[in-house]
């Protein structure tokens, strides 16, 4: 008996009957169907350098509420029409009271419930999981998932254990700080400095030819804050160059191969990215613009000290849900936390480059915690739309040793 609960009672019937009968494949993905979750609207911030760019004295109550009023502005969505909303935050102290008032002064009724989940670099990808599985499971047919971050006010917390449990290997390493974990993936899986350097330097270059170009705006929700228009990225380094990575000094001199540098890895960021979803059926009924489909998620765990390959499970699981393979997948937006991690899971999952970050990554554009799993969905699902392409996988290492990975199919 492979559901040993499917005899329990008709939920557990009917959660059988979608696992056996859910559609695989290509042509099984991009299947319409009245019950299928769809986007009808996802947009994102412009990201701010922390503690030194456009966002750095700006709190996440003050950032959610820009933007949860800008887009209902944009939307013309009537907020009571809301039946639940999942933030993804990992830093801010009470976020769930903070992400409440802020939706209230956004002008979301009192009546819409709100909720906060932390799963750290995955808690964008897990607020939209939460949306959607309640979704799916009927518990409601509109929701919005957020993923917020600033790291210039809510810096990483040193995490605190007690002896018996720092005791543990495995546990003591959860808790090391991320760099760490970069300097041992580095190590361990030879990754060389200049292997780093010269994925960073697609980064940056990707992402400063696409900011350049425009391609930003058409995922860029404007913002209002403090009498200022917020539009546009200042996380960007203009002119990088290879040279200039190779000079710059090693960010964690103390650990491993000291190869980690501040142009190879992830930048400090704030933002703020926010999707709304319903059901096919409701969005037709409302005549609501679709942009695309969430198919599937999925999180992993991996060996905490090496942290960053988790992408290396993720995605093949995440494929193997949805019976698709690698080359179904049109674009590919997996996190740059370290350009050391980023260049093993790269070359492991034997995916082009061409398919991966296409607009550049977190080295270029920074990785605000919160906000990344919700942000890659934006980016992937509007370069899909430049692409004329079909499939979006993303994924990313998550810290403690975990990753996820999610599918999405745009429509646009």
């Amino acid at each position: 008996m492979l559901f040993p609960f499917a005899r329990q009672g008709t939920a557990h019937k009917l959660l059988l009957r979608s696992l056996t009968t859910r559609a695989r494949g290509i042509s099984g993905v991009v299947e319409k169907k009245p019950d299928d979750v769809v986007f009808t609207f996802a947009k994102r911030t412009a990201l701010g350098r922390a503690r030194k760019g456009q966002l750095k004295d700006v709190p996440v109550d003050e950032l959610m509420q820009a933007l949860i009023k800008a887009s209902l502005s944009k939307t013309k969505l009537d907020p009571a029409k809301i039946e639940d909303i999942c933030v993804g935050t990992c830093h801010p102290p009470s976020p769930t009271y903070v992400s409440r008032a802020a939706a209230i002064a956004a002008g979301i009724p009192a009546e819409v419930p709100i909720s906060a989940v932390n799963r750290l670099c995955g808690s964008g990808l897990q607020a939209i999981r939460i949306i959607a599985n309640a979704i799916q499971s009927g518990h409601i047919s509109l929701g919005v998932a957020i993923g917020v971050e600033s790291m210039s006010l809510n810096p990483r917390p040193t995490p605190q254990v007690v002896d018996s449990v720092n005791a543990n290997a495995q546990a003591h390493d959860c808790i090391q700080p991320m760099g760490w974990t970069s300097e041992m993936v580095a190590q361990t899986y030879k990754v060389s400095r200049q292997k780093q350097d010269e994925y960073a330097f697609i980064s940056h270059s990707r992402a400063e030819k696409a900011s350049a170009s425009g391609i930003f705006a058409e995922e860029i929700m404007p913002i209002e804050l403090r009498g200022t228009v917020v539009s546009v990225d200042d996380t960007i380094r203009k002119g990088t160059t290879a040279e200039g990575l190779a000079q710059l000094k090693s960010s964690f001199p103390d650990w491993g191969e000291a190869s980690t540098t501040a142009g190879n890895a992830s930048g400090l960021g704030d933002g703020a990215a926010l999707c709304i979803l319903t059901t096919r059926q409701r969005a037709e009924q409302e005549g609501f613009e679709i942009l695309g489909k969430y198919v599937t998620s999925t999180f992993v765990g991996v060996e905490p000290k090496y942290m960053g390959i988790a992408p290396v499970s993720a995605v093949p699981k995440v494929l193997e849900q949805t019976g698709l393979n690698k080359e179904d997948v049109d674009v590919f937006e997996i996190n740059e936390a370290f350009a050391s991690q980023f260049a093993y899971c790269v070359e492991q999952l034997q995916i082009p480059m061409a398919k991966i970050n296409p607009n550049g990554g977190s080295i270029a554009l920074t990785h605000p915690l919160g906000m990344t799993g919700v942000r890659q969905v934006v980016t992937g699902l509007a370069e899909l739309r430049r692409r004329g392409g079909n499939i979006l996988c993303t994924s990313m290492c998550i810290g403690s040793g975990m990753g996820g990975a999610g599918i999405f199919v745009n429509e646009a």
